[in-house]
């Protein structure tokens, strides 16, 4: 039994040192702890006193045994070229250690390399013809570098990494993962798994669009045109051919197939207009009171004018649409509606006349503050608080249509208003005064214009137009009671020529109370801190009084940390002016 135990044993292989240091050394160190050398390794063989007893003499020669065995797995690992450069072989720790500071290098060298593997991680992207498990290899080697030089790289950090640098192609697949998700909770596998189902399915995708592509016939003639024939011309590849009707590769746009068909339309894009992204089926007209739950739209829109509860009519805009139409906005307003038995109100809604299809965008519901999932051919609208507002089920032409019924609100009463002729004309002329009314009147230089009487009221316009700013006190609100209440400091330079000693700047004391000046010399700004020091110790001394404050500018030289800090310890409270530019 024993025997055909060891028969069918194999021996673990020894994993031989190509130059990657870092793989080399993770599976080295598996295998020496595996065989319990590892200690060995890493602490070498310890120092055999002369007094030691024969116990510890037993364990320092098990020991050498077991460092003799570790050399031996490293000398099978590492080629003969590359032991010779070693200089001290003696113990498999004096090897291991060789061989890291030779291709690890030192700390210094190691920080360096690790800056350079940040900057790696941060730069990269996915490449168009790269695959999901080749962009997620090639990231996920550079993360590992990192970790084995010492960075703490956290799984959510790799997940937004991934997210980011994906390839467009991917964009609605990670705004559905980021959406579905927690990306705190959501693991690197877990994202993987994600991005591989979408690749297979756009793959499967394509290779649809590719069997179902419309070939065509060719065109014959004598001529040296482009469609084959007797000519002396040859039928060029349709692989690199884009159709300008569907924007796929393979055919001409008028052999397209969808040149028959009814297609979603969007919006073009003109750099004078708004562009407002929207969704029009040509087949059939839509029900009034449904709305569409659109993506592609950036504003709420609808074509029914008394449905809105306020609406702005000096508000104008102008819509294009995908089927060249072009489309006014008359007002912008608010809408009341009654979905699923609640009352809803949709503010900031374009009225655009005659539109076929009342939106609400997506985009301007997240800006509301609302969560909009969309998971089993379904889409629900959530409030924080309220809960979920609405549900759409999706049609069988992909939208997602939602029953709202307008709560139309009748005026109770007509509004009446009597404006003052003489108001009125005041207003019209920019506010002229009534001398100068009564004078065009008078001189009947505008056709029109009746006799008017004296405003009794003050046009308040007017009123605020002419009034004046105060003026702005010359003489501080309050002064200090006490010596070294207050000090006022201010640094100046530099000055040119500089002094005999070098000196460039000088800062000055003014204490409040006293207006007495101190002025110190200074060769650098730096020297404020310390020159601060001596100045207070030295008023200190003299007054037996002591700073409370210090008023300054915003110069680097007393924003310092350790100002700030010497401040806070000793109890002096500093004060920042506020400069007014007039």
């Amino acid at each position: 039994m024993a025997d055909s135990e060891r028969d069918n044993y194999v021996q673990p292989a020894i994993p031989r040192f190509d130059g990657h240091y870092d793989h080399w050394a993770m599976l080295m160190e598996n295998l020496l702890r595996s065989k319990n050398y590892w200690d060995v390794v890493e602490n070498g063989i310890p120092a055999l006193a002369s007094t030691a007893t024969q116990e510890q003499k037993k364990i320092y020669d098990e020991t050498k045994i077991r460092d003799l065995k570790a050399k031996n797995y490293l000398f099978q690992a590492i080629e003969r070229s590359i032991i010779e450069t070693i200089l001290c072989v003696d113990t498999s720790k004096d090897i291991w250690d060789s061989l890291k500071q030779k291709y690890q290098g030192s700390t210094k060298v190691k920080r360096a390399q690790l800056q350079s593997l940040r900057g790696e991680f941060e730069a990269i992207k996915m490449k168009t013809e790269e695959n999901v498990n080749e962009y997620f290899a090639r990231i996920l080697s550079i993360v590992n570098k990192m970790k084995f030089h010492g960075e703490k790289v956290t799984q959510t950090t790799v997940v937004e990494k991934i997210m980011r640098s994906m390839s467009t192609k991917f964009n609605y697949v990670i705004c559905s993962i980021e959406q579905a998700n927690d990306i705190e909770e959501l693991t690197i596998d877990g994202l993987q798994s994600s991005l591989l189902v979408e690749e297979s399915r756009m793959k499967i995708q394509c290779d649809d669009e590719q069997a179902l592509k419309v070939t065509g016939g060719t065109f014959k003639g004598r001529g040296r045109g482009r469609f084959g024939g007797r000519g002396r011309g040859r039928q060029a590849s349709r692989e690199h051919i884009e159709c300008y009707k569907c924007h796929k590769f393979g055919h001409y746009q008028y052999e397209c197939p969808n040149l028959a068909t009814d297609v979603v339309n969007y919006t073009g894009f003109d750099e004078e207009e708004e562009m407002l992204l929207m969704a029009l089926e040509g087949s059939k007209e839509n029900d009034q009171e449904c709305w569409f739950l659109d993506s592609g739209c950036s504003t709420h829109m609808c074509g029914v004018k008394r449905w809105f509860i306020d609406l702005d009519e000096q508000f104008r805009e102008v819509v294009k649409l995908g089927d060249g139409r072009t489309l006014s906005v008359m007002g912008r307003g608010n809408v009341k509606l009654c979905v699923e038995g609640r009352i809803q109100i949709i503010t900031g809604v374009y009225y655009i006349p005659n539109l076929m299809n009342n939106l609400l965008s997506i985009g301007q519901l997240q800006q509301k503050k609302l969560k909009i999932i969309f998971d089993d051919d379904k889409c629900r609208v959530y409030h924080k608080e309220k809960g979920l507002l609405m549900t759409s089920y999706m049609a069988n032409n992909r939208m997602f249509p939602i029953k709202a019924k307008p709560v139309i609100t009748e005026a109770a009463c007509i509004q009446t208003s009597n404006v003052d002729s003489t108001e009125m004309w005041h207003k019209r002329y920019g506010h002229l005064s009534y001398g100068g009314l009564k004078l065009l009147n008078q001189k009947a230089m505008v056709k029109g214009l009746p006799e008017l009487k004296e405003m009794d009221k003050v046009c308040p316009e007017c009123a605020v137009g002419k009034q004046h700013r105060d003026a702005i006190s010359k003489q501080s609100t309050w002064r200090a009671t006490r010596r070294l209440e207050l000090i006022h400091s201010d640094i100046c330079g530099p000055s040119t020529p500089t002094s005999n000693s070098n000196r460039r700047y000088f800062i000055t004391f003014i204490d409040d109370f006293s207006r007495k000046t101190w002025v110190f010399f200074l060769c650098e700004k730096a020297e404020a801190f310390e020159t601060f020091k001596r100045f207070r110790l030295m008023v200190e001394k003299e007054s037996n009084c002591v700073i409370s404050c210090l008023r300054t500018d915003r110069g680097g030289e007393f924003n310092s940390n350790d100002f700030n800090e010497f401040c806070t310890m000793n109890g002096i409270i500093i004060y920042i002016i506020i400069h007014i530019l007039f």
